[in-house]
């Protein structure tokens, strides 16, 4: 509702200005009827704006009409007045007798060009500047509605240039103070309304003393892997060649697996990427230093260098790694892979092992592989064997998956199980970039079809047998899983809060002059990455997380080191199994209320994780107290 609010604002923001522009043209050229006509349409579109500002404002949100309500609107509604008084005056008896506008034309079309400047002014104000309005930007703007109107009253009548000369200087002056406010800077943390906390500390702990453990816990055993990082040419199941960044000279990269308790120790080669590599792993919440933020946690590993990660396995679940340095093009260029740590078995009579499938989805020039095939991928699967399908979306964009042949649940999300899962036929998912589900099922006579974005030329099918799959049932109609209603509600649900400190950040798109891209980048409260302000906890802060998506792209949230409780979308609660995730898709128009615990010290990176927008600017710092940063910042490349 609120993205379509949204939508309809914009679209009426243009008609207005369209209207008012086409009466001063039409006044112009004498045309009374039309334009009294154009004047009562632009007046009806003025008045349609404030109701939906209203309504946006009541639906979504403060941070969903700001500029509107301070600048926007009353500077259209001072502008449509004056147009009002001035020129329907005039207008009026030539249109009822539908005669020619008669006499000098710019008292007349003047007013109405102002009104229609405004109105232009507001959509380029969301548009391009986006959240928030400052003073800054209400004085240019203010200062250039008026020099556009005074320009025009200019070329229309040349006779009162002293009047025009001395209110164009007084606007330029206005327009002048408003710029150089932008030099004011911004402030360096945000202290979420909790105690406030100097970052960086003068004198503090090093992200890079941080660091992960040197031996399992006692039953574990250690993990050693060798991860070569290269350009390779990969051959995909349908025999296109891709030119690739690889680990080992695979797409995906080896897996890494781990029972919990054991010690996981990764030895990062960079054989030839001349971009440099890290490994993130994404969802795991290990220590700061062995995170893989480029300039954050670590340096780049050139090539011809190594790094050796150490963490405990002690989450269990599907999660994935891949390189946080350029991510945005080496993961899309084949530098990721799966990550799974299954549970310890319990003693005693060990139950049937499920058919365990990992199927990370990654997009190759526009054509989508599911698991490491191109084309249709099939396996052979025992009728009555459990299955346990790891999906991993890899990409920057949302996937929709269904599931045909079988009923299923929806076990995990994230690596966190859900409580009570119900089963599910004809009922699509939703994955964010990045996110990960569990789908548990038990492989029936038939085969069973796996789709991403229905396309059912593709994906995945488990047959019972030798032979060909059945053709996949259409699946666009299916209806997508509500996360927030899935599932058995806690026992005794708990309040959220107290809250130690509350964050809000408004994701948007807007007018960077230091971020990445200098010029439109996409934005977190009004600034770009590195200039968002870093947010600043202590050690075991219980920390409220409010997202607001003002923009029309989905961002998928992601927060490295932590997992958050999911306590609201919209205003509307969680009502099915508590929902713990890393990574979440906050649509346009909507508002998530996530918390966590600060209780994994050091350095954090927080961004949308379609790796294009972070690269452009929508990324910032989660930073404890006392931690230092001795790594250059400039080397995360917004990522």
């Amino acid at each position: 509702m609120t993205a379509d609010l949204i939508t309809l604002d914009l679209i009426a923001v243009a008609l207005t200005a369209a209207a008012w522009l086409a009466a001063g043209a039409t006044a112009v050229s004498r045309k009374a009827p039309v334009a009294a006509g154009l004047t009562g349409l632009g007046l009806l579109l003025t008045v349609l704006r404030v109701v939906l500002v209203v309504l946006l404002g009541t639906g979504g949100g403060w941070w969903f009409v700001q500029e509107k309500v301070l600048l926007e609107l009353p500077l259209q509604a001072a502008t449509a007045a004056l147009a009002a008084v001035v020129a329907t005056r005039r207008l009026l008896r030539p249109a009822l007798a539908r005669g020619a506008l008669e006499g000098d034309t710019a008292p007349v079309a003047v007013p109405l060009f102002a009104a229609g400047i405004a109105a232009l002014a507001g959509l380029v104000v969301t548009l391009l500047i986006g959240y928030p309005v400052t003073a800054a930007v209400a004085l240019v703007t203010v200062a250039l509605v008026a020099l556009l109107a005074l320009a025009a009253w200019w070329v229309l009548d040349g006779r009162p240039r002293g009047v025009v000369l001395g209110a164009g200087g007084v606007a330029f002056v206005v327009g002048v103070a408003g710029a150089l406010t932008t030099f004011a800077g911004t402030p360096a943390t945000d202290a979420g309304g909790g105690p406030a906390i100097v970052y960086p500390p003068a004198k503090g702990v090093s992200v890079a003393t941080l660091t992960g453990p040197t031996a399992p816990r006692p039953g574990g055993a250690v993990r050693r892997y060798s991860l070569r990082a290269r350009t390779a040419t990969v051959t995909l199941a349908s025999g296109r060649k891709v030119a690739a960044w690889t680990f080992d000279g695979t797409v995906p990269g080896p897996p890494i697996t781990a029972v919990q308790g054991d010690l996981v120790e990764v030895t990062l080669h960079n054989v030839d990427i001349s971009a440099g590599v890290s490994i993130h792993w994404h969802g795991y919440d290990v220590p700061s230093a062995e995170d893989g933020a480029v300039g954050l946690t670590q340096d780049s590993v050139t090539p011809g260098h190594s790094f050796t990660y150490r963490f405990l396995a002690d989450q269990a679940g599907t999660y994935w790694y891949h390189t946080h340095q350029d991510s945005n093009q080496g993961v899309q260029k084949g530098l990721f892979g799966s990550l799974v740590v299954t549970p310890r078995p319990a003693r005693g009579r060990a139950a049937t092992a499920p058919a365990d499938i990992a199927v990370p989805v990654h997009t190759f020039d526009g054509i989508t592989a599911v698991g490491d095939h191109d084309t249709l991928d099939t396996r052979q699967v025992a009728p009555g064997r459990p299955v346990l399908l790891r999906l991993i979306n890899t990409d920057n964009v949302t996937h929709r998956f269904t599931l045909a042949g079988a009923p299923f649940t929806l076990a995990a999300v994230d690596g966190n199980d859900v409580d009570g899962p119900g089963t599910l036929t004809r009922t699509a998912l939703s994955l964010a970039a990045g996110g990960r589900y569990d789908l548990r099922l038990t492989m029936p006579s038939g085969s069973v079809a796996l789709l991403a974005d229905d396309d059912r030329a593709h994906g995945l099918r488990l047959l019972p047998g030798a032979g060909r799959p059945a053709a996949a049932p259409d699946t666009a109609a299916w209806p997508v899983l509500d996360l927030l209603s899935y599932g058995r509600p806690a026992a005794r649900p708990t309040a959220p809060g107290p809250f130690d400190r509350r964050f809000t950040l408004v994701l948007d798109r807007g007018l960077s002059l230091s971020g990445p891209v200098k010029g439109r980048d996409w934005t977190v409260n009004g600034h770009a990455f590195p200039d968002v302000p870093a947010l600043v906890v202590r050690k075991g802060d219980r920390v409220e997380m409010t997202v607001v998506n003002r923009s029309l792209a989905t961002h998928p949230w992601h927060l490295h080191g932590h997992s958050v409780r999911v306590l609201s979308r919209d205003g509307h609660a969680v009502t099915g199994s508590p929902l713990t995730m890393d990574t979440f898709d906050v649509r346009p128009g909507e508002v998530w209320k996530v918390a966590f615990t600060a209780d994994n010290p050091g350095l954090w990176m927080v961004h949308c994780h379609n790796l294009v927008h972070a690269s452009q600017g929508m990324s910032l710092t989660l930073a404890y107290e006392g931690v230092s940063d001795p790594y250059d910042m400039a080397g995360m490349h917004g990522d």
